[in-house]
Formats: structure tokens, sequence, C-alpha cells
């Protein structure tokens, strides 16, 4: 197989050791305000510069000429790239497998529920409802500064906005989906406080027979834990509410974050009023429009799994 080999090529042979390669990719693992820089993150540029200007006092001689686009080339074979961040999360709940098994439970317990429903042709007893609750604040209250265009056929396909417009204030949705029969229940206030969150627990409270278990999954927002909450939840009739919480940086738990991301997309994208209470109306308007075509959420991983 040698006749498929490469004919030696004239050029200058390479001049960057494997030391001094090793040396550029480790400094590019540090970062630049380690070295003295007001720069947060290693821009090539920089790199290359600080390679030239400190990288011969090193031993490597070699790198006195570095040019970026070489630096370049160096940190790509190591697949390196200092100059971008990707993000993750910590886990920081020590309880955090125990608190999912608990919500994993819920959402089990919603799985047996349909199942029974399913196999006696009968809707459910209404003895259990199971609710997935969690807010969504600061709702941009956005109104244009002229009107928008309309596409156009030969003209412009898409709609035509200003870049100019004016705020109006933000909004907090509460909501919480039933998790059997898929409707939703809704607020919008200007704020999410205890008092808030009080009176979605009365709209709940007023949409299920007296009869019924409401058992809720959210998070541990301090308006959920509040003295006032639990004044307001001591009053009521034992076993009426109870609440299982996701834990802490787990509110990829709860199903109701699946239907925000929904409404993101399909009606706060975009949106433009002329005062809160538009935003409000419109919000609420839309709550009702996907009440009446209710979409069942259901969660499936590792439900198997749940202790």
């Amino acid at each position: 197989m040698a006749v498929l080999d490469d004919r030696p090529r004239p050029g200058k042979a390479a001049t960057i050791t494997a030391e001094a390669k090793a040396w550029l990719v480790s400094l590019a693992c540090r970062k630049a305000k380690e070295l003295g820089y007001p720069h947060e993150l290693w821009t090539t540029r920089l790199l290359a510069r600080h390679a030239r200007e400190h990288g011969p006092g090193e031993g490597h001689a070699c790198l006195g000429k570095l040019v970026q686009g070489t630096a370049c080339k160096i940190l790509n074979e190591q697949e390196v790239k200092p100059h971008k961040v990707r993000y993750y999360l910590e886990r920081r709940d020590p309880e955090f497998k125990a608190k999912m098994a608990e919500v994993l439970c819920v959402y089990r317990e919603v799985k047996i529920i349909k199942q029974t429903a399913a196999a006696s042709k009968k809707k459910p007893s209404g003895a259990v409802a199971i609710v997935s609750y969690d807010e969504k604040p600061g709702i941009q209250a956005i109104a244009t500064t002229a009107p928008d265009l309309p596409p156009e056929p030969g003209v412009h396909a898409t709609s035509g906005r200003d870049h100019e417009y004016k705020r109006h204030g933000t909004v907090s949705l509460l909501a919480g989906i039933d998790l059997v029969t898929g409707r939703v229940h809704a607020l919008v206030k200007d704020r999410h406080r205890s008092r808030e969150f009080i009176e979605f627990l009365e709209l709940l409270d007023a949409a299920y027979p007296t009869h019924t278990a409401i058992k809720l999954i959210l998070d541990n927002h301090s308006a959920h834990i509040s003295k006032e909450t639990k004044a307001w939840l001591a009053d009521q009739r034992a076993g009426r509410f109870e609440f299982t919480f996701t834990p802490k940086h787990g509110s990829w738990l709860n199903l109701v974050e699946g239907f925000f991301s929904k409404l993101a997309r399909s009606v706060l994208r975009h949106i433009r009023v002329a005062s809160k209470q538009e935003l409000k109306d419109r919000i609420m308007a839309a709550m009702d429009e996907f009440n009446q075509h209710p979409v069942v959420h259901t969660w499936s991983y590792k439900l198997d799994n749940a202790a």
C-alpha cells in the first residue's frame, strides 16, 4: 500500500515542539485573570500575545513568533476552547434523590389512577386531584410604538415591526395543571407573594369537591412555606391539601414547566399589548383556550425506578 502514501512535500518543517504545545494548552486551561489580565477568559489573540511574550522565558523559544491562527490550530488539536463557556448545574441538595423519588411516586400514583379508570371504562373517582404547580414571573407587558406591518406576498414574507417599544411593567402567572384531566388552573397577578399563592389555593379549593384530596407538586419558593401559607393551610380540613416539594435545582421534575414552555412559544412569543391589563386578559384567554382542548401531561422518565 506504499503507493497510496503521500510523496515528500517541500516546505519548512514544524518548529513548535510538543513541549511548547503542551505549555500553551496548559496556559489556555487557566483563566486570564489569574495572570493579571482584566479579562475573565482568554481570547485567542490575547493568548497568542502572552505566549509570544512569556513563552521564550519558559524555555519555549519557538513560541516567540506565535500567531493567532497557529495558536487556534494547536488548541483545536486538543479540543480546547478557552474563549467559550458551557454552563452546568451543581447539585446542592443532599437529599436530591430522596425528594426526586417522592415526586416520581406522585407521578406513579397519577399513572395508576389513569390505568384504573381506563380498565373500568369510567372517569377517575375524584377522590384525589394531583396538580403540578409553579409561577412564571416577569412576563413583560410591551407595547409597540408604530403599527405592525402584515406579511405581503412578493414584498416581505414576515410581519414587520418597529424596533422601538414601550414597557408597561411585568406580571406573574400562577398556574397548575391537573395531571389526570389536563385542566389548567391559573391566576395572573402583579406579584407572587404568599397572599397570591393563598389566593391560588382558594381557587383550587373552589374547583374541586370538598371530599377530594388535592396534592400539589411545587418548588420551595418562600411563599409556599411562609407563615401566612402555613396558617391558611392549618384552617383547612385535614387531608385537603398535601404538598410534595421538588428538590433544589430540580424544577425540571415539575411537569408544569413543559406547559410554561409551550405557553412561551405559542402565546407569549412576540406578544405586544397596550397595557398590563390587556396582557392579563390575553393570558387568561389563552388558559380558557387550553382548557377547551385539555392536554394531559404525562411523566415517563425513570418512573419505574421510583421508590
